[in-house]
């Protein structure tokens, strides 16, 4: 595992969670958009510290625009053990 990409991505995931977090709390005008952006930003990061996990510092360095969109993508249900 890329311990050092995993925390990059999972950092941004947590403080983009707490950001929206608050927004939602505090801002009156928040709304579905900023929501979705939000919400879009987390699962980005997520979805890439999970996908790419095993990728190599040069893989990741290079990041193709295929890698970038094969790593952003939802993780099948498979891989992450989640109970019916």
């Amino acid at each position: 595992m890329n311990k050092r990409f995993v925390m990059i991505h999972l950092q941004e995931a947590m403080e983009q969670l707490q950001d929206t977090i608050k927004a939602v709390q505090e801002e009156g005008d928040y709304g579905r958009e900023e929501f979705q952006v939000g919400m879009g930003h987390i699962y980005h990061h997520l979805n890439t510290a999970w996908n790419a996990q095993d990728a190599s510092a040069e893989r990741h360095k290079a990041c193709s625009d295929e890698d970038f969109n094969t790593w952003r993508q939802f993780p099948k249900e498979s891989e992450l053990m989640l109970g019916t």
